[in-house]
């Protein structure tokens, strides 16, 4: 597979409170791969970079050269777009190494969506925080 396009969301119920990551990886129209998993205490921002690092991991074990990033937090593109500092040292951290998985593919582009065009996401999102 040359290409892919990942959805990522994140979400804390309270936060920080108990929250969860979902991913969606498709190419074209066909769904290679998704996931929904919670990932203990956390801040909104910090699930959804998590969302963001786990499925540019599984689109890399995939195979992907080229990942086509939408998410619906307009913070974690707009950082790693490099427009928005990353002042927060928990997100920094994160940051870093979403930025250095980038590397390991040919191109990387991050896309903000509106929540709408993201509902496969949000819904792995919701499914697991439901299910804790």
């Amino acid at each position: 597979m040359d290409a892919c396009t990942l959805f990522t969301d994140g979400g804390a119920r309270g936060n920080p409170g108990p929250a969860a990551i979902g991913y969606v990886i498709i190419d074209g129209s066909t769904v290679l791969a998704e996931r929904g998993e919670t990932i203990g205490q956390a801040t909104n921002n910090v699930a959804e970079y998590t969302a963001l690092l786990r499925g540019l991991t599984h689109a890399k074990k995939l195979g992907a050269l080229t990942v086509a990033c939408k998410l619906d937090s307009l913070l974690v593109v707009e950082q790693l777009n490099r427009n928005y500092k990353v002042k927060d040292a928990n997100l920094a951290k994160l940051f870093t190494k979403v930025w250095n998985l980038t590397h390991d593919f040919q191109r990387v582009t991050f896309s903000h969506i509106p929540r709408e065009q993201n509902a496969h996401a949000d819904a792995l999102v919701n499914a697991a925080l439901d299910a804790t």
